[in-house]
């Protein structure tokens, strides 16, 4: 947790998308093989136990590191994605965030009762896209839901992780 690489490589734009915001960009951390490493190896450490049959990659950011762990860990990768990318039937789920709302969608036969399913982001700071995600995957009754995010800011007062009580949530990052 808090791995001094992955700190050091990790960009701060202030007020993006808009002013007061002091957006996490982990893109700095995608292109340098050695925090993608780090971030794969804590990740599979984490989780290579945990019989997970699932990833859920929440949009956009979120599919870089589901799909690169699903791999690690021979699972399916499920995509959470924005309204009309999908093709088949979906099921969506509507959230507030920090600027505004926004929707969410599944494919309706994505997870079954019997998966074990891994929720990934980049980032948790208010809870709403993930709690949308986690109410999505709630909807298909699987064994078991974990979540994950690479970073959880906690330093702008913000309390995402309070929208999760009781499940378990982990974070390669707080700030």
């Amino acid at each position: 947790m808090n791995n001094k690489v992955l700190l050091e490589n990790l960009r701060a734009i202030p007020d993006f998308p808009k002013k007061g915001i002091n957006f996490r960009d982990v893109t700095t951390l995608y292109k340098n093989a050695e925090c993608v490493k780090i971030m794969l190896d804590e990740l599979e450490e984490i989780y290579k136990d945990k019989g997970i049959t699932k990833i859920v990659g929440i949009e956009s950011r979120g599919f870089v590191m589901a799909s690169a762990l699903a791999g690690r860990l021979g699972c399916g990768i499920v995509l959470a994605r924005k309204p009309g990318k999908l093709p088949a039937t979906v099921i969506k789920e509507s959230f507030s965030k920090e600027y505004g709302v926004d929707t969410i969608e599944m494919h309706l036969d994505a997870i079954d009762e019997n998966d074990v399913v891994l929720i990934h982001d980049d980032l948790l700071a208010t809870g709403g896209t993930a709690k949308a995600a986690y109410n999505l995957v709630q909807h298909f009754n699987p064994k078991k839901i974990y979540m994950n995010f690479i970073i959880e800011l906690r330093d702008e007062g913000l309390h995402g992780r309070d929208l999760f009580k009781g499940i378990d949530l982990t974070t390669l990052m707080i700030i």
